[in-house]
C-alpha cells in the first residue's frame, strides 16, 4: 500500500501532464501483478468493492471518534478520506505496515471483494490499524473510488500506453473486453502474450469526439450538419448473439433501457443519440418525436425498470454513425461512405426503437447559421458539422467534427445558500444555490453551479459568502440575499420535485452583478415562460 500511497502523493501535487504520465508509467513498470493492474482500475474509475460503502465508513470513524469532532473536521477538510486518515486513532499496541504483503493493493482489494456489506467494514478497520497516515488515504480512496487527484481514465490509459510503448487507441479498443487486475494486457505489453482481441465479444470502441466550433466558418463543401440532440450519446453493440448498449464513458446501460438492447438484433456497432419519445408527455415535438433530456432523466440510472415506466418514458436511438457494418470494420471509410451504409442499414431496424438522424439542408454556412438561429426545441442542443472526408478516429482530432451548440439562455438569480467544494476547491465555497422571486414575494431555489466563474472571482465570492452568512447548516452557509448573479442554462424544464417548479440544464454562473439590486432579479413566472 506504500507504493501506492506514494504514488496518489505525487499525483496530487503534479499539475503537469507529462509529470503525471512519468509517475503512472514508472509506476506500472515496476509494480507486480496483480497490485498494478488493481491501481490501474482505482485510477480509472473501474475498481467496484461492493462491501465498502462511504456509509459504512462513516460507521467505523464513528465507533472509534468522537461524531461532533468527526463532522466538524470533515467539514473544515472538505475530503472524508483525508480527515479519517488524519483522525484515526493509533492504538498503543498498533504495530507499524507489516511486510508479509497482506497490505499490498492486490491483497487488500482481494479480501475485500469476497466480504459483504457485514464483513467488509470490521476487515477495513482491521487494516486502517496496521497503516500510517497516508497508507489510511490511499486504502481509503482506493476502497471509495473518490481518487479526485486530476487524472482521467485517458491519461491513466495513456500512460500505460506510453510507458510500455503500445498505441493508446489500441488499449482502448480492447479495455472494456477485459476486468481488473488486467492480466493478459500487461502480458501483451511486456511481450509475454498476444494482444487480446474483442472478436465475438460485444465491447465498447472508444467514441469519436468534437471539438467545440467557437469562432470558425466552415465551408459546407467540405462539412455535413445535422442537429446535436439533447439526448445521451450511445454506442450500440451486437456480437457473438449479445447485444450491449454502452454509454460514452464505457458503462454497459443495456439493463436500464432493455426495450433498445432486446430490438437491436443485426451484428453491428452504431454511434447515436439515446432519447425518449415526444408522445410520453402527451405530445409529439418538432424534433421527430423526441422529448425533452428531462423525460429521459426519469430512466436514467434505474437498475430495474418498471413495465409502467418503459410504457411512459419509450426509449429510442436515432443513429448518426456506424463503426462496424456486421462484422466489417468500416471506421477507416470516410463519413460519406459510412453515412451511406448506415442509410442502408436503419431500415433494417426495428421503427419504434430506431430512426436515422436526418441532415440539415444549407447550401452555405450564413445558411446554416440562420437556421441554427432559429431552433429551441427541446430536444435540439445545437448543430454537428462533420467532415464529408474524415474517417471515424477515437478522440478529439482538430479539423473533422465540430459541435455549435445553441446560445444559453440566462436569468439573474439571487444566491442563497454556499457549500464547499471538494478536491483542489475543499477550502473554497465554490457549490451555490440560487432562487428567484415567486408571485407572492418568496425566494424559491432554482438551480445550483459550481462553474463558469475564474479563479478570482472564486475567490472573491468565497470571501463574500464568510462575510455575509446568516446561517450555517453543518457543511452549507445561508447567506444574506443581496447578492445578483448572472446564471446561464442551456435549457429549462417543469418539475414537480423542486419547490419553483423548475429544474435547470447545465446552469452556470455568467457574471457577478454587484451592479444590480436583489429586488430587481428575476421572477418564478419569466424563467416558466422559458420551460420547455
Amino acid at each position: 500500500m506504500r507504493d501506492f500511497s506514494q504514488l496518489l502523493d505525487a499525483l496530487v501535487y503534479t499539475r503537469s501532464r507529462n509529470g503525471k504520465l512519468k509517475l503512472i508509467g514508472d509506476y506500472l513498470r515496476r509494480t507486480p501483478d496483480p497490485d498494478r493492474g488493481y491501481a490501474l482500475a482505482a485510477l480509472t474509475g473501474e475498481l467496484d468493492l461492493p462491501g465498502v460503502k462511504p456509509a459504512a465508513i462513516r460507521a467505523i470513524v464513528e465507533a472509534r471518534i468522537d461524531p461532533v469532532l468527526f463532522h466538524m473536521s470533515w467539514d473544515y477538510v472538505g475530503d472524508m478520506a483525508e480527515t479519517v486518515s488524519l483522525l484515526w486513532p493509533k492504538r498503543e499496541e498498533q504495530p507499524e505496515e507489516v511486510d508479509d504483503g497482506s497490505l499490498r493493493i492486490g491483497a487488500v482489494v482481494e479480501r475485500l471483494k469476497g466480504l459483504g456489506r457485514v464483513e467488509a467494514p470490521a476487515a477495513l478497520a482491521g487494516m486502517l490499524d496496521h497503516l500510517d497516515a497516508s497508507g489510511r488515504y490511499a486504502l481509503l480512496k482506493l476502497a471509495t473510488g473518490e481518487l479526485r487527484i486530476g487524472v482521467s481514465a485517458r491519461l491513466a490509459k495513456t500512460a500505460l500506453a506510453q510507458a510500455f510503448g503500445l498505441d493508446v487507441d489500441a488499449v482502448e479498443e480492447v479495455w472494456h473486453g477485459l476486468g481488473p487486475p488486467y492480466l493478459p494486457l500487461f502480458a501483451w505489453a511486456e511481450g509475454r502474450g498476444v494482444q487480446p482481441t474483442a472478436d465475438n465479444v460485444p465491447v465498447f470502441r472508444p467514441f469519436m469526439l468534437a471539438h467545440p466550433l467557437e469562432d470558425l466558418r466552415l465551408s459546407m463543401d467540405d462539412y455535413a450538419a445535422e442537429w446535436k440532440w439533447d439526448g445521451i450519446r450511445v454506442q450500440i453493440v451486437r456480437a457473438g448473439g449479445t447485444t450491449r448498449l454502452y454509454s460514452r464513458a464505457g458503462d454497459d446501460i443495456s439493463g436500464s433501457f432493455p426495450e433498445v438492447a432486446a430490438a437491436f438484433d443485426r451484428d453491428g456497432v452504431l454511434d447515436g443519440e439515446l432519447l425518449v419519445k415526444g408522445a410520453a408527455q402527451g405530445a409529439e415535438t418538432a424534433s421527430g418525436g423526441a422529448a425533452s433530456f428531462n423525460a429521459l432523466q426519469q430512466r436514467l440510472g434505474r437498475k430495474a425498470v418498471s413495465a409502467k415506466m418503459l410504457r411512459d418514458f419509450p426509449a429510442f436511438v436515432r443513429l448518426y454513425d456506424m463503426l462496424f457494418d456486421g462484422r466489417a470494420d468500416v471506421r477507416a471509410l470516410a463519413w460519406t461512405a459510412r453515412r451511406a451504409r448506415l442509410e442502408a442499414f436503419v431500415p433494417t431496424l426495428d421503427r419504434e426503437r430506431f430512426d436515422l438522424s436526418a441532415l440539415i439542408a444549407a447550401n452555405s454556412f450564413g445558411a446554416l447559421e440562420a437556421i441554427r438561429a432559429g431552433a429551441r426545441d427541446a430536444a435540439i442542443e445545437g448543430v454537428m458539422l462533420k467532415r464529408r472526408d474524415s474517417l471515424y478516429v477515437p478522440g478529439r482530432r482538430a479539423g473533422l467534427w465540430y459541435k455549435w451548440k445553441r446560445d444559453p439562455l440566462t436569468a439573474d438569480c439571487i444566491l442563497m445558500y454556499a457549500q464547499r467544494g471538494s478536491g483542489k476547491r475543499s477550502s473554497y465555497y465554490s457549490d451555490f444555490t440560487f432562487g428567484c422571486w415567486s408571485g407572492s414575494g418568496e425566494l424559491l431555489p432554482v438551480g445550483k453551479a459550481y462553474f463558469g466563474f475564474t479563479d478570482d472571482e472564486l475567490m472573491w465570492l468565497d470571501r463574500w459568502v464568510r462575510t455575509h452568512t446568516v446561517q450555517r447548516f453543518g457543511p452549507v452557509r445561508e447567506v444574506d440575499k443581496s447578492l445578483v448573479l448572472e446564471v446561464a442554462f442551456d435549457s429549462i424544464h417543469a418539475s414537480r420535485r423542486h419547490k419553483s417548479g423548475l429544474a435547470m440544464r447545465f446552469p452556470r454562473i455568467s457574471r457577478i452583478r454587484t451592479d444590480k439590486p436583489a429586488a430587481d432579479a428575476d421572477r418564478i413566472e419569466t424563467l416558466l415562460r422559458m420551460a420547455t
